[in-house]
């Protein structure tokens, strides 16, 4: 009423301003009047016809790094091009039009022509940007179908893992084909290759989603999602894997998509460090493979100290790249070769009979049975048990304690082994916890095989009793024992420091990958103790002065990892490996610690099918030392590690 009244008075002025405002009242109130009255039906429709949809969007995975900040596995940017089906659909509907012509068609035929002329549409486009990249490239109808039908709202992808030169070519290129697009996208990445492969392990294509993620995702897995599978990859794949995010995007009543929005950024993964020094890891490896081609054998190298692992060998190796973005058929049937194996872990997963180098459980079993190291035992050449004969590879001869140990006398360790006896032997064996797995977080730890009186009980009740060629057996690392390189590794570091038996720590902490992340990291601390061996010093020290002689005399198996400067101290040992009944190979070791006065380092080898433990292993162990000294004596690049010990 204001304005109205306003209009009948004589002021122009004002008539003007009151008609204004009428208009604009009138146009605002017609425009809610099509709005909510004639163009209603449209917004229901459109609105019945859209539909939200989560995606899964995976987190960047944590880093892999040696003890010194080396990283060993990272992720690199890949990149994928990629088409968007819902730019393509005036070319959907051209294509139809012109194949259906004038013809009447059923429903099932029109839904029929439509996903021919589809996929008419795609592989063409396809075809043109293998031409592009001067690469074949084809599309089945099958798998065009499935992402039509599973995924739409997500991008088709074409070629994966472009190299730079085609990067390059369609980046260039004016004229791309419409709805193809260069994406980018993490994969994980091992720049130094096979290096350290049965430690870091490997990953593979998710087959689930984590339990603790925020929700249930219509598309948990269609993005690319890597787990760890084996190896450190493995074990800490939750903390590596981070956890994912997610995003909605609405889509229309075809499926295609609309818009989308992000509503939980991903939280990367964090960072692992580890207790290798990369230095050592290739040097040990570089000298495994120093025996032969194709060589099949591994190396422990750890720190007696404390049970760091410092290098962790396996051959044959593979290469972790290879996995990703997904491993080839033939890949996987050469890495799963029955006889190669190089998928297995033969430091921590392989079980082979110990042979000589066992003599050191021998030797401290009958030391603290009583054994005079002075004592001597004539050796004939071989010993004589009943009616059964078992050969000495060492000479005929007198042997007192360090002769027989440093020249490995089967006859010397068989008769005062018998004389310990069974009950000895088996006791000493399980001080050093033959039989137990290591507990190392790689998935592939094995506890190998040792008898216990439990087992000699079960024998003797179904009349196959435990009879004293089984100990002879025994007293050889032959028979019923099994162990892994890593279990012979952890025993000599408990001869070498003193009577400690630490845990393995392969891990040393688990830290964001930003550095003022509120986050607090986890520490695994170094010398984890797990038992201490019931065992005299004097026993210890004579057994610790046998396998410095086995090395520094000249007569000694382990002569060849002699280095000048750095005393080493072993024990060689080869073990026969039959099948049939007949000798198929022969299983090599070489056991030490250097060095002498103060012990530091274990380093273990073994060596499948090798000569013997003092020709073929002991070289290796070696090159080992020859570098652990070297780094010793360079005081401005002394690891850590090493001064710390």
């Amino acid at each position: 009423m204001l304005l109205i009244d306003q209009l009948k008075k004589n002021d122009p002025t004002l008539q003007w301003m009151a008609v204004a405002v009428l208009t604009g009242m009138l146009v605002l109130l017609s425009g809610v009047l099509v709005l909510q009255v004639f163009s209603s039906r449209a917004y229901v429709e459109s609105q019945k016809n859209q539909s939200l949809r989560s995606v899964r969007v995976p987190a960047l995975r944590g880093k892999i790094l040696d003890r010194n900040g080396v990283v060993l596995a990272e992720n690199r940017p890949s990149y994928r091009v990629v088409l968007y089906l819902e730019e393509l659909r005036e070319q959907f509907q051209a294509q139809y039009r012109l194949a259906k012509g004038p013809r009447k068609l059923t429903r099932a035929q029109m839904d029929e022509l439509g996903r021919e002329t589809r996929f008419f549409v795609v592989s063409n486009l396809v075809a043109r940007v293998g031409t592009l990249l001067e690469q074949p490239l084809t599309m089945t109808a099958k798998d065009f179908t499935r992402h039509f039908s599973e995924s739409l709202l997500l991008p088709l992808p074409i070629l994966e893992d472009l190299d730079a030169r085609r990067i390059a070519l369609f980046q260039e290129t004016p004229e791309k084909p419409n709805g193809m697009n260069l994406e980018v996208q993490p994969l994980r990445h091992y720049p130094f290759g096979s290096t350290a492969s049965h430690v870091l392990g490997y990953v593979g294509r998710a087959r689930s989603v984590a339990a603790d993620e925020p929700m249930s995702f219509n598309y948990p897995l269609l993005a690319a999602t890597y787990e760890g599978l084996v190896g450190v990859e493995g074990a800490f794949d939750t903390e590596l894997r981070g956890r994912a995010g997610g995003k909605f995007v609405i889509v229309n009543n075809l499926g295609y998509r609309q818009s989308e929005n992000v509503w939980a950024p991903a939280e990367p993964g964090r960072n692992l460090t580890l207790t290798l020094d990369h230095r050592v890891q290739q040097t040990a490896e570089r000298a495994l493979r120093s025996v032969g081609s194709g060589v099949k054998g591994a190396v422990v190298v750890l720190n007696c100290q404390n049970g760091d692992v410092l290098a962790l060998v396996s051959a044959p190796d593979y290469d972790p790249n290879l996995f990703v973005p997904r491993l080839r058929q033939d890949d996987w049937e050469r890495l799963n070769d029955p006889e190669a194996l190089p998928i297995l872990n033969r430091a921590t997963y392989g079980t082979y009979q110990p042979g000589s180098i066992f003599k050191i459980i021998v030797s401290l079993a009958c030391l603290e049975a009583g054994l005079n190291p002075a004592e001597i035992l004539h050796n004939p050449g071989h010993y004589q048990l009943g009616r059964r004969t078992i050969d000495d590879e060492a000479p005929a001869g007198d042997y007192d304690f360090k002769r027989a140990f440093k020249l490995s006398s089967n006859s010397y360790f068989i008769h005062f082994g018998l004389q310990a006896g069974l009950a000895s032997l088996l006791e000493m064996g399980a001080q050093f916890h033959f039989g137990q797995r290591a507990d190392i977080p790689l998935r592939q730890d094995s506890r190998g095989y040792f008898p216990n009186e439990e087992y000699t009980r079960k024998r003797k009740a179904q009349g196959n009793p435990w009879m004293d060629g089984d100990t002879a057996n025994l007293c050889m690392g032959q028979g019923e024992i099994t162990v892994t390189p890593l279990q012979i590794a952890l025993m000599t570091a408990g001869v070498a420091n003193g009577g400690k038996m630490f845990w393995p720590r392969l891990v040393q902490r688990i830290e964001s990958q930003d550095p003022e992340a509120a986050q607090p990291g986890v520490e695994f601390p170094a010398g984890r103790l797990r038992s201490t061996l019931k065992i005299s010093e004097r026993s210890l020290e004579t057994v610790r002065q046998a396998m410095l002689a086995d090395v520094e005399d000249s007569d000694g198996t382990g002569r060849r990892a002699a280095v000048p400067g750095f005393r080493v101290c072993g024990k060689t040992g080869t073990a026969q490996v039959k099948q049939g009944g007949r000798l198929r190979r022969h299983d090599t070791w070489f056991a030490s610690y250097a060095p002498f006065e103060h012990p530091r380092y274990v380093v273990v080898v073994m060596v499948e099918g090798g000569d013997y433990g003092g020709t073929t292993c002991a070289p290796v162990a070696r090159q080992i030392y020859q570098l652990l000294h070297r780094l010793e004596s360079e005081p401005a690049k002394t690891p850590e590690w090493i001064a710390r010990n």
